[in-house]
């Protein structure tokens, strides 16, 4: 390679790698705006005279628009610049995030999170498999752990500083910051992400046809419907099952908490993230397992009397450490499935985690409204145990 051909390769690297800050940047956003409710369901609901349970529908509608948006942005917006594309739904994410700010009745609120939805499932469908399109081969694992470290910091910074903000100056203001933090994730697009013309043009039959052929992508699927669906179940009432079953009444003590999950949450995103190029079905198998032990330690260790706060803490930084991991990984599994249909195997798989949101959402708020808070952590590990076993199961060469 000549010294200028060298040099031009440097200067577009410089070039790619701040598009790729940009991108996960927006996907922070749009995370932390989809999860802020898991901070603020008590204060929101108090306030808007509703349950812990149907606040829960502040997870459970986005969720369900995010798992329809995400084909049919995929398939309507096609022929769009992936640059302006991503920068307009971000957009809408900021201003629905404004209007929930200004909501005066919960239906108000929860149609701003319908629009928030339509932008999750775009966005995330057309930017989960942009790292290939941004850097070169050999640096694409890492571009893509960097995009969806935007996840797992969402938990880290985003919720813990949306629920603080929301203790401190209530949680109007706390949706307001979530727009103001898209107003800036839509100038960076703007700014550092180059121009990204679409590949040509995909229909709605090319979608669940990829699906019936392609045994890797429905395993893919199922996987996702499993894990997301147990997960969430239990995480959307984060807040409560510590305060019910373990005894943490303390509001500034579970934020803590919940920004030390976040923090093993981005350690276990690049641990994973380095693990998946040589060994992905084992770290997707160990993440699987993981999780259920950690939430049936939960459930069994976390409510003991007397030693029950320092064991739920100490549970719930391991499960956000083996939880970081799950984003990356899935969306790994389905790239490598469908090497030649990445956009239409990523909104495959926007959908069925979205939909698994809402739903592990929906099965938890009745579980909580009920049973018992402990009951969403079986509900949980239940569900990663048969994902455990349908990752070792499943055989076919990825």
């Amino acid at each position: 390679m000549f010294p200028s051909q060298i040099r031009y390769r440097s200067r577009s690297l410089d070039r790619t790698w701040p598009a790729v800050l940009a991108v996960a940047l927006g996907i922070f956003a749009l995370m932390t705006s989809e999860l802020l409710p898991v901070g603020l369901l008590t204060p929101v609901g108090s306030d808007l005279a509703v349950s812990d349970g149907t606040a829960g529908l502040m997870l459970t509608a986005p969720g369900l628009v995010a798992a329809a948006s995400a084909p049919v942005v995929t398939v309507v917006a096609a022929g769009v610049d992936r640059r302006v594309l991503l920068a307009a739904l971000i957009g809408v994410m900021a201003a629905a995030n404004l209007v929930c700010a200004a909501a005066p009745h919960f239906a108000v609120l929860l149609a701003a999170r319908l629009a928030i939805g339509v932008s999750i499932g775009g966005f995330w469908a057309i930017a989960g498999g942009l790292a290939v399109r941004l850097v070169p081969a050999e640096h694409v694992p890492l571009a893509t752990s960097i995009v969806f470290g935007g996840v797992s910091t969402a938990s880290l910074v985003g919720v813990p500083a949306g629920t603080l903000i929301g203790d401190l100056g209530g949680w109007r203001a706390a949706f307001a910051a979530v727009g103001v933090l898209g107003l800036a994730a839509l100038a960076a697009l703007l700014v550092l992400v180059p121009p990204l013309p679409s590949r040509g043009a995909l229909s709605f039959r090319e979608l669940p046809g990829l699906l019936r052929r392609n045994t890797g992508v429905r395993v893919g699927v199922i996987i996702t419907f499993l894990l997301i669906t147990g997960h969430f179940a239990a995480y959307t009432f984060v807040r409560p099952v510590p305060r019910e079953a373990a005894g943490v009444d303390d509001d500034a003590l579970i934020g803590g908490l919940l920004m030390a999950y976040g923090a093993a949450g981005i350690a276990g995103n690049f641990v994973a993230g380095s693990r998946l190029a040589a060994h992905l079905r084992g770290t997707l198998a160990a993440i699987c397992t993981g999780l259920a032990a950690v939430t049936a330690l939960f459930a069994l260790l976390g409510t003991a009397p007397v030693t029950a706060p320092v064991t739920a803490s100490a549970l719930l930084v391991a499960w956000g450490l083996v939880y970081g991991g799950v984003s990356v990984s899935l969306q790994t599994w389905m790239l490598k499935a469908a090497r030649d249909a990445s956009e239409a195997a990523s909104s495959l798989f926007v959908a069925a985690f979205n939909l698994s949101i809402a739903l592990g959402a929906l099965v938890g708020g009745a579980t909580v409204d009920g049973l018992a808070a402990t009951d969403v952590l079986w509900v949980a590990g239940s569900l990663a145990l048969v994902a455990a076993a349908t990752v070792a199961t499943f055989r076919t060469p990825l």
